[in-house]
């Protein structure tokens, strides 16, 4: 008899197992797709250079990067799924850069052009911003695709502190969040929340505050937590590369995610426990181990801790 990880049974509400339950088992993955989007923070709208922490290319799949047709890089990366996960159906993804950052006629255009590629095997749309650069119309704009798709609108929270956000060049405040997600109060559309672990100024008490932050807005249904890595191409690389500061160990990274997942809300899918960089880009911290042994290790300790998501939930 298996372990409950072999069995597919965690001790939270993990992303691929609500996909498997949602869509009866067909194996369903997201693709990425870069429109050219830039943010406010890089354009000179509201500063220069953009968040501290960010290289798009750090995420962003090298295929994108070098296709700017929208229509090939879905069918590029459709391709990919299907061949190396035996892929079914699609979640299209706009996530480098500020998605909602343009005038709703032309995001429009950008969506259903995406949205048309292999329409009968897509089921969700997602789409990545920031909490300045959504409003009504825009909601309004994606909740119209809610008929034919599940649609995700992923927003950076990063921290709820304005003191860190502030030194991280983020371009808005937490009070801006939190009007970004009271917009979204009985909307069809799926909130997903974005959080990053581990700036060296903050305490972990402080970090357990973003749950308590996330609990108390019913309309969040998905987060994403990320441990802050170094990127190449980033202010915070420059700066760590002149004078490094603590980050997380693994070990230190799941200690904390062991705290923080019981106090999680116990209805909240998490998408991602921990964020990823390619190799030749991360400066630190270097876990030495692949995107698939950092996910298994994670689990195990969850498991081996009995930690259980909303066990500690007030």
């Amino acid at each position: 008899m298996g372990t409950a990880i072999d069995l597919g049974i965690k001790g939270y509400k993990s992303y691929g197992v609500h996909l498997r339950e949602k869509y009866q088992g067909k194996r369903v993955f997201k693709v990425i797709v870069d429109g050219g989007f830039t943010c406010p923070n890089r354009d000179g709208s509201k500063g220069y250079g953009g968040c501290t922490y960010c290289n798009v290319d750090s995420f962003t799949p090298e295929p994108s990067r070098k296709n700017p047709n929208i229509k090939d890089q879905l069918l590029e990366g459709m391709q990919r799924a299907r061949t190396s996960y035996k892929a079914d159906k699609f979640i299209v993804y706009f996530q480098p850069n500020t998605n909602t950052y343009a005038p709703v006629h032309y995001l429009k255009m950008m969506y259903d052009e995406a949205l048309a590629v292999n329409a009968e095997d897509v089921v969700g749309f997602a789409v990545g911003t920031r909490p300045d650069c959504i409003d009504a119309e825009k909601v309004a704009l994606l909740e119209g695709y809610t008929d034919r798709f599940d649609v995700d609108l992923e927003m950076g929270m990063e921290s709820i502190y304005d003191e860190t956000l502030e030194q991280i060049n983020r371009g808005c405040s937490h009070g801006e969040f939190v009007k970004a997600v009271e917009l979204l109060e009985n909307s069809k559309l799926d909130l997903c929340v974005h959080t990053i672990f581990g700036f060296p100024w903050e305490t972990r008490e402080m970090m357990k505050g973003y749950i308590h932050e996330i609990n108390r807005f019913p309309q969040i249904k998905f987060v994403k937590f990320h441990h802050l890595h170094v990127v190449d191409g980033s202010i915070m690389g420059a700066k760590y590369k002149k004078n490094p500061f603590k980050l997380f160990t693994l070990e230190e990274y799941t200690d904390l995610l062991c705290e923080l997942i019981p106090l999680l809300r116990p209805d909240i899918v998490i998408q991602r426990l921990f964020g990823i960089s390619d190799w030749d880009l991360l400066i630190a911290p270097n876990w030495g181990l692949n995107k698939s042994a950092i996910q298994t290790y994670m689990d195990k300790e969850i498991e081996r801790r009995g930690v259980v998501q909303g066990s500690a939930y007030a």
